[in-house]
């Protein structure tokens, strides 16, 4: 089970960013990255292009950035603190994850 979930919203703690939340819209367990709305905002130049007999312009997109997994924590959504995350068996069984500041369930179940 993973600390930080997509749909999660999220507290930058390091970096450029630092103290601005977003909700987690892409997780990479494996390379320990993720991309949070309105953090770590990057441009890209597009040059024009011809495709066929229409055309589209030169442009600078905007877009979020990869950031490093280790520079958010998840915030509780009953505390609405950043916090760390625990794990504990609720009354069905199932795995859940727990915030360790207000002890509440941060899965809805």
């Amino acid at each position: 089970m993973q600390r930080v979930k997509k749909g999660d919203t999220v507290q930058v703690i390091a970096g450029k960013d630092l103290g601005e939340r977003g909700e987690v819209l892409f997780v990479d367990p494996n390379a320990n990255r993720v991309i949070v709305q309105g953090a770590n905002m990057l441009k890209r130049h597009r040059k024009a292009q011809q495709a066929g007999d229409r055309q589209i312009p030169a442009q600078i997109i905007d877009f979020e950035g990869k950031m490093d997994l280790s520079n958010v924590m998840v915030v509780c959504p009953s505390c609405d603190k950043s916090t760390r995350v625990g794990y504990r068996l609720n009354a069905d069984n199932k795995k859940v994850r727990f915030c360790k500041k207000c002890n509440a369930d941060i899965d809805k179940v």
